[in-house]
């Protein structure tokens, strides 16, 4: 029931155990024809394997059965390559790998393509976002932190801090890619024992057959890439979070400056219009956050391998990669139907008595008077402002004689002079990030359809 609220089909479908059950036969099929070119295996062999795995579609429930058995899917997996072979071709199935070098790359396989998906979606939402910052400009809100009212501000430049992380998250993804997408091939214990002088060699050619890089050694008890690729989900997810969070506060009834294109309803209460989708950003980004947690500690790997800590990491990364995934989609939804109520942020500021403007009252005072006592003079206004329900300005009006435009003071405070310039400076690097990519994501790219 709440997979469409916490999970994306597409990505779903990539990591499900149909997907990694096709992935693991991809790679055995791979390590088979290099394993024939290099003549580590018997030519006709491999042309043998390489035939009848071709439209091979394995037995998942079998698999799972295995799993429970063994621990891991592969040994079940291979007898099942074996019977689909026959003949003496079958024992040169699984030539000098283990369970872990199948899993593991086929794990890097699914995650190349998830993370197409996910760059894409990212891209899609930077673009959103740029459209809107630079829509609502002169969109004049509230700026709040520590939850209280600060001073004025604009709707597109609260846009633009949510669109600002979204390209560094896509220039970290394309310095990631070259440490997460490499082969995994080191045999029983990490050292390519069973292949003698040319492990390395298949080690090599297995990646280059998968559009893989090659890592400088086996990387079975080297979880790090895996736990940068978490770390960078948890980012992503977090910065998405941020901006569910800004939209369920804006949404509430007592605010009302902003609200998504369609809310949930309630069961009993015909008026609600719950926001939905901000909410379930704000809860994939703790999802994310929590399982972080569990991806650092399966970097604990003991010795040459460790079940225990291997597990962890199958109960957690997909998790959090349908998380990202789900928040990219939502977030994306949420940003194109999202409606922003000018008046309604234009009647919060008119009913705040000019509390707001107190930081720009203060420091035009400061041009005529100590800053010290400025800041007094403006803090006492503030309270007698609050208590009499007068406008700040007229207050300190009244109590201070100097050749101020108060007008002015006002019209200046409601209109940040940055502002523009701070959302420009946003839009120009949202622009660098939607430009073609390096050299290097391309050639990721490239292999992702090897």
């Amino acid at each position: 029931m709440y997979t469409a609220l916490l999970n994306d089909p597409e990505v779903a479908a990539l990591l499900a155990d149909e997907a990694q059950a096709r992935a693991m036969v991809r790679v055995e099929r791979a390590l088979a024809a290099v394993e024939g070119r290099l003549g580590v295996i018997d030519a006709a062999a491999a042309s043998a394997i390489e035939k009848h795995l071709a439209e091979f579609e394995p037995d998942v429930a079998d698999l799972a059965r295995g799993t429970a058995a063994a621990g891991v899917p592969v040994p079940a997996l291979v007898a099942q390559l074996r019977r689909a072979v026959g003949g003496d071709a079958a024992g040169f199935v699984h030539w000098g790998a283990t369970s872990q070098d199948i899993v593991d790359t086929a794990l890097v396989l699914q995650l190349r393509e998830a993370l197409v998906l996910l760059e894409g979606h990212l891209a899609a939402l930077i673009e959103a976002l740029a459209r809107l910052a630079d829509a609502h400009r002169a969109t004049i809100v509230v700026a709040r932190t520590r939850f209280q009212q600060a001073v004025p501000t604009t709707f597109g430049l609260k846009v633009a801090s949510w669109l600002a992380p979204l390209p560094r998250h896509r220039a970290r993804l394309a310095e990631l890619r070259p440490r997460l997408l490499l082969v995994q091939f080191g045999g029983a214990a990490g050292n390519l024992s069973a292949l003698g002088d040319r492990g390395v060699a298949v080690m090599e050619a297995l990646a280059e057959e998968l559009g893989l890089g090659c890592p400088a050694m086996p990387w079975h008890t080297e979880r790090d890439a895996l736990a940068e690729l978490a770390s960078w989900l948890a980012l992503v997810t977090g910065s998405l979070g941020k901006l569910g969070l800004d939209m369920v506060l804006l949404a509430q009834s007592e605010v009302g400056e902003a609200r998504e294109g369609q809310g949930g309803g309630s069961s009993t209460m015909p008026q609600k219009a719950n926001p939905v989708l901000s909410e379930a950003l704000v809860a994939l980004a703790r999802r994310n956050a929590t399982l972080l947690s569990g991806m650092h500690e399966a970097m604990l790997h003991a010795q040459e391998r460790d079940g225990t800590a291997w597990q962890l990491e199958w109960a957690t990364l997909p998790d959090m990669v349908a998380s990202a995934a789900a928040a990219l989609s939502h977030a994306d939804h949420l940003v194109r139907t999202l409606v922003v109520d000018a008046a309604a942020a234009r009647a919060t500021l008119d009913a705040a008595l000019g509390l707001p403007l107190a930081e720009a009252v203060s420091f035009a005072l400061a041009e005529h008077l100590p800053r010290a006592d400025a800041q007094q003079i403006v803090k006492e206004a503030a309270r007698e402002a609050a208590e009499s329900g007068t406008d700040l300005l007229e207050v300190v009006a009244r109590k201070v004689k100097v050749p101020i435009d108060w007008h002015r003071v006002r019209a200046d405070a409601e209109h940040p002079a940055c502002s523009d310039l701070l959302i420009d400076r946003v839009l120009r690097t949202a622009t660098s990030a939607m430009a073609p990519s390096s050299p290097a994501v391309a050639s990721a790219g490239t292999r992702s359809s090897a």
